[in-house]
């Protein structure tokens, strides 16, 4: 049961209406982010008061997807009952100052242009812009950053920034320290000699098994650092190959993005690994409403997962991720259902916000445990975000309309020789995938 709202006699801006702004909203709501405006100072969000009552009231902002009883995690933003009803009073009494005197301290941001993390170790950028066709299906680029490293390095955070954020919906950071991305990159220029521009197209991965990785970037997303202790390995001589989802949004538009990477400034204690759900078995009759998926994992080792991200398209609606653990084996055969953990439940997915969840306390669990993923999906008509109208048939692919069902988690293994066991038993998991 929600507890009681406590109607206050007023509501002003300085007192009540700033904190719950400033710890849930002006992250993304400030210049230079992918708010569409300022929330800020008093002038900004008087502006928008309605606007604020109104998508609060419906949950639709902020945009936290992740349940709060299901897993907890870092930066959550989640509106409680009494922030809401605060908001909507606020806007029903024409959105009052208050004193000034009352103001919290105002969010301290980078100033627009600069790195949200602050003075990064190295910076590289796309050679060349791409440019994205005004119309048609939907674009896998896969862009070859050389990093010229000397020396191997450790990295603790990375972030993306695409110039046009309206095209770009994902990328993927990849790392190629043996010159795969580049034999690809000659093998598309000669099979395509009338396609001029920088990289080369590829769906489903970057053509190539990848010798590590930096993560991603999706809208919503905000970049941090790993835990202390805690890095990504990057290998002297590797190039970040970028495979970016490009959309087109009705004319063309020019993308050339940048990344920042961070070094840790001593060796970590435990390197990061990658651990991978999914499902391509994907074929939703029109109309249906509740069609699911799921696909399950045995882990190698003993381990902690400190993230995950989740991905699919527009039609799913539920994401359940949890896991099992094993069974003692002094338990009778019929001890029962086995301890279930959860990991992430999403009951609105939406598309536009596609979060990489750090957890507020690594997660331990045992080798022998298994990850379990289930995705459901609504084909219907009474489905506001499916994009046919009247429903139709939609599989597995790589297109917007097309779906998805994958779930990525970031783990790290006790004792640091067991990340070639967790790697292995993601590279064969994804190949049993196919």
């Amino acid at each position: 049961m929600s507890p009681p709202i406590i109607q206050r006699t007023s509501v002003v801006f300085t007192h009540d209406v700033a904190p719950i702004l400033y710890a849930n909203c002006v992250s993304c709501h400030h210049t230079g982010e992918a708010g569409p405006f300022p929330l800020v100072t008093y002038e900004d969000a008087r502006k928008h008061a309605g606007l604020i009552a109104q998508v609060t009231q419906s949950k639709q902002m902020p945009p936290w997807k992740a349940e709060s009883d299901y897993g907890h995690f870092k930066n959550e933003r989640h509106l409680s009952d009494q922030d809401i009803a605060t908001l909507a009073q606020w806007a029903q009494e024409k959105a009052p100052e208050g004193d000034p005197a009352q103001l919290p301290p105002m969010p301290e941001f980078a100033s627009e242009g600069e790195w949200q993390l602050g003075k990064p170790d190295l910076v590289v950028q796309m050679a060349q812009p791409y440019t994205v066709p005004a119309s048609g299906r939907d674009v896998f680029r896969c862009f070859i950053l050389p990093l010229n490293l000397k020396h191997d390095e450790f990295v603790t955070a990375v972030e993306f920034r695409p110039s046009d954020r309206r095209v770009v919906h994902h990328a993927l950071l990849f790392l190629d320290d043996r010159g795969k991305a580049q034999a690809l990159q000659s093998s598309w220029t000669a099979g395509h000699p009338d396609d001029k521009q920088i990289g080369y197209n590829h769906f489903g991965g970057p053509g190539f098994t990848p010798t590590g990785g930096l993560g991603g970037y999706a809208p919503g997303a905000t970049p941090s650092f790993l835990p202390d202790g805690v890095a990504r390995y990057l290998a002297a001589g590797s190039d970040l190959v970028i495979q970016t989802h490009f959309h087109p949004t009705g004319k063309p538009e020019v993308e050339q993005s940048t990344v920042a990477i961070y070094f840790a400034k001593q060796p970590p204690k435990h390197i990061l690994s990658q651990m991978l759900l999914g499902n391509r078995h994907i074929d939703i009759p029109a109309g249906q409403k509740d069609y699911s998926v799921s696909d399950s994992l045995v882990i190698p080792a003993n381990l902690s997962v400190i993230g995950i991200t989740p991905h699919a398209h527009l039609i799913c609606r539920q994401m359940d991720v949890w896991a099992t653990l094993p069974a003692p084996s002094t338990a009778p055969a019929n001890a029962g259902e086995p301890e279930k953990i959860p990991l992430i439940r999403i009951n609105d997915w939406d598309f536009n916000w596609q979060g990489q969840y750090r957890y507020a306390e690594p997660l331990h669990l045992p080798k022998g445990a298994t990850l379990h993923m289930r995705y459901t999906y609504d084909n219907s008509a009474d489905n506001e975000r499916n994009p046919n109208t009247p429903p139709q048939p939609i599989h597995y692919g790589e297109q917007t309309t097309d779906e998805m069902a994958f779930c990525f988690l970031e783990v790290i293994p006790d004792i640091p020789a067991d990340a070639t066991a967790i790697r292995r038993a993601r590279i064969l998991h994804a190949l049993s995938l196919r």
